[in-house]
């Protein structure tokens, strides 16, 4: 039995819930930034330890993403470049470097390619799930989960602690943050957390949804919540929610509305459709806010 839908809702909301706060502060350059600065660590991660396993991967991402900042930082002391443009020069140096290193993986026989990369597995994951719903909790129905939806679920339950936890720091530090360091609150280290956060969650999902879909949730559904509705809490939950909609409904229709249509091939790429569906939701948000909609502006 195959679970792209959980591995890509579990994707979904976790970028949706840290992509607020990028969203919030105008840094929303930063997730994708991060998305493609974060490739070549995976891949020496990857080369180096042999294995997919979490923790030789994720330090590896953890160290592009360093350099990545060091790399910004320096753009903008030494040559003053703007901090966007410092961001995309950096990015794009480091994503080329990341797509080399796929094409000597390749070379070498390694189970390693670009399209991984770009749009994912997942309609690769798959599951046995018990047969009844009373044996779903148990230890040997939990041991077969795939790998991708364990490390994903982990990650969710790590980016919600931190937002419950922090809930008050994280609205201060947003809107406010002169005021946050006039009262104690270091707004740089609450924002680098955020920064880790961002590129753990990408380590998580970048192997079941690819780059293309978390970059695109880390946008979409905290923008179409910002269109929706002016208070944080709500945008917190309502991108949640609009994050896990485009999960299932871009699954569902990528699998089947080409089959229905008759259209050649009979589905579409599952991470593919996932975005198209997150910008139609960001496009009917755009034209139908109640507040902020270009129907609502027009009256």
């Amino acid at each position: 039995v195959r679970a792209p839908r959980p591995a890509a809702t579990l994707a979904a909301v976790t970028c949706a819930l840290l992509g607020n706060f990028l969203v919030l502060r105008r840094q929303s350059l930063m997730g994708d930034a991060i998305s493609h600065a974060v490739l070549p660590g995976i891949v020496a991660g990857f080369l180096i330890a042999g294995t997919r396993s979490t923790l030789p991967v994720f330090l590896g991402a953890g160290a592009s993403a360093l350099i990545t900042v060091m790399m910004i930082g320096a753009l903008r002391r030494v040559a003053r470049v703007e901090a966007g443009a410092a961001m995309g020069v950096s990015f794009s140096i480091l994503f080329a470097l990341g797509v080399l290193l796929i094409e000597q993986a390749a070379a070498r026989h390694v189970d390693l390619d670009a399209d991984c990369v770009l749009y994912g597995q997942l309609e690769y994951i798959s599951w046995t799930p018990p047969e009844s719903w009373s044996g779903l909790l148990t230890p040997d129905a939990l041991a077969g989960l795939p790998r991708q939806v364990v490390v994903l679920l982990g990650a969710v339950l790590v980016v919600v602690a931190f937002v419950l936890v922090f809930y008050k720091e994280l609205r201060l530090t947003t809107f406010d943050p002169a005021h946050a360091s006039a009262i104690g609150f270091s707004s740089s280290l609450l924002g680098g957390a955020l920064m880790v956060l961002v590129a753990g969650s990408t380590v998580a999902a970048f192997e079941a949804v690819g780059s293309i879909l978390v970059i695109a949730m880390l946008i979409t559904p905290p923008a179409t919540a910002r269109l929706l509705t002016d208070r944080y809490a709500s945008q917190l939950l309502l991108s949640a929610v609009i994050a896990g909609a485009t999960g299932v409904i871009g699954y569902l229709a990528g699998a089947f509305l080409p089959g229905r249509l008759g259209l050649a091939g009979g589905s579409l790429n599952a991470a593919g459709s996932m975005t198209v569906v997150g910008v139609a939701f960001l496009l009917l948000a755009i034209a139908f806010s109640p507040s902020h909609g270009v129907l609502a502006r027009s009256e």
